[in-house]
């Protein structure tokens, strides 16, 4: 047992006491999925109960953005866990059981609008609150959205594929990277999940969806949380039905005021840019995931990811030489590359 782990089954042994709630001597402690971070979970289980134990190290994690922002949204109605315990000095939570089911795995043809409508509904609950007791929410500047995009430059096209970035390369991914920016600084601002898909909502009966993995969340542009969900990097959904949600969703925000009419040509634009930027900076995130953090797990999705930026790309004549690069360098590149295999390939660019 690591030196961690031993502290954790301490502290909450610690924790049951001071809350007179007995635990079995055979308790059980065992891992669940983990996330892109440092942090680890541990389900506890003890008489038939359950709860959901973090291990988030102070030194790479701060827990206080999470803690904050699951009590603010408690009033809410987000379904998001309960804080019973915290120890900000150890980097140790105790939390309600959300359970296993996520998205991602529940997801199909003949659920999908139901359980989209569910993420709509929670979504138009938490973009409103921009206010945070304890927590100021950053916003989604232009550093930050710099910053993601970045990502992809540094971390897949340099790092992973040995891609070199001349002048004209430079000068290219200036340009579209200026284009996303202003496309993204231009739309109305609201609270942000910021990884509002697949991995991060739970399907649990009438409280779905479950809200996890929040403690990012942003000031910033109204699409992002939807372009997160609708244009997941872990699933895909044919354009027609994708845009058919869109239409949905920006209705709800029209009925709720938070928008004052639906231009769906303007409203488009905006998501499919915004998801441009987003997928550049979650290519750069599974790119460095593997080479930094040694986690292989996200090099498959790096292929989906990429394929969306060319589909979106194409769309726009500000981004059509982009695209065209990406067809004709990077995604040789990725062939090329020992770490994708040609027929998960071949799915996306044949």
């Amino acid at each position: 047992m690591g030196q961690r782990l031993a502290g954790l089954r301490h502290w909450v042994e610690q924790e049951f006491a001071k809350q007179k709630i007995d635990l079995a001597d055979d308790w059980q402690c065992v891992p669940v999925s983990g996330d892109a971070s440092f942090r680890r979970y541990f389900r506890l289980e003890n008489q038939g109960n359950s709860w959901i134990l973090m291990d988030a190290p102070p030194e790479k994690e701060d827990s206080h953005p999470f803690v904050c922002i699951a009590k603010a949204w408690e009033s809410l109605s987000i379904h998001a866990p309960v804080v019973y315990a915290v120890d900000f000095e150890q980097g140790y939570m105790l939390l309600s059981d959300l359970g296993d089911d996520l998205y991602l795995s529940q997801l199909n043809d003949a659920n999908a609008d139901q359980l989209y409508q569910q993420a709509f509904k929670a979504l138009t609950r938490l973009q409103p609150c921009q206010t945070i007791a304890g927590h100021t929410l950053p916003h989604y500047d232009r550093a930050l959205l710099q910053r993601e995009m970045d990502l992809f430059r540094d971390w897949l096209v340099a790092d992973l594929l040995n891609i070199t970035i001349g002048p004209g390369v430079k000068h290219l991914l200036a340009e579209v990277s200026e284009y996303l920016i202003q496309a993204a600084l231009e739309q109305p601002t609201v609270c942000v999940h910021r990884d509002y898909h697949s991995r991060n909502l739970l399907v649990d009966g009438e409280h779905t969806p479950g809200v996890i993995d929040f403690q990012d969340a942003v000031i910033g542009p109204i699409t992002y949380d939807l372009v997160s969900l609708l244009r997941d990097c872990y699933i895909e959904w044919p354009d027609m039905r994708v845009y058919g949600w869109v239409d949905q969703f920006a209705e709800r925000l029209v009925a709720d005021g938070v928008l004052d009419e639906y231009d769906r040509a303007t409203f488009y634009r905006w998501f499919d840019l915004m998801g441009a930027q987003r997928h550049l900076k979650a290519a750069g995130i599974f790119a460095r995931l593997w080479l930094r953090d040694g986690k292989s797990g996200y090099l498959d999705d790096i292929p989906r990811t990429v394929n969306y930026i060319i589909r979106v790309a194409g769309r726009y004549d500000a981004l059509v030489t982009f695209s065209a690069w990406l067809q004709d360098v990077v995604v040789p590149a990725m062939y090329a590359c020992d770490q994708f295999e040609r027929q998960h390939l071949d799915k996306w660019f044949s």
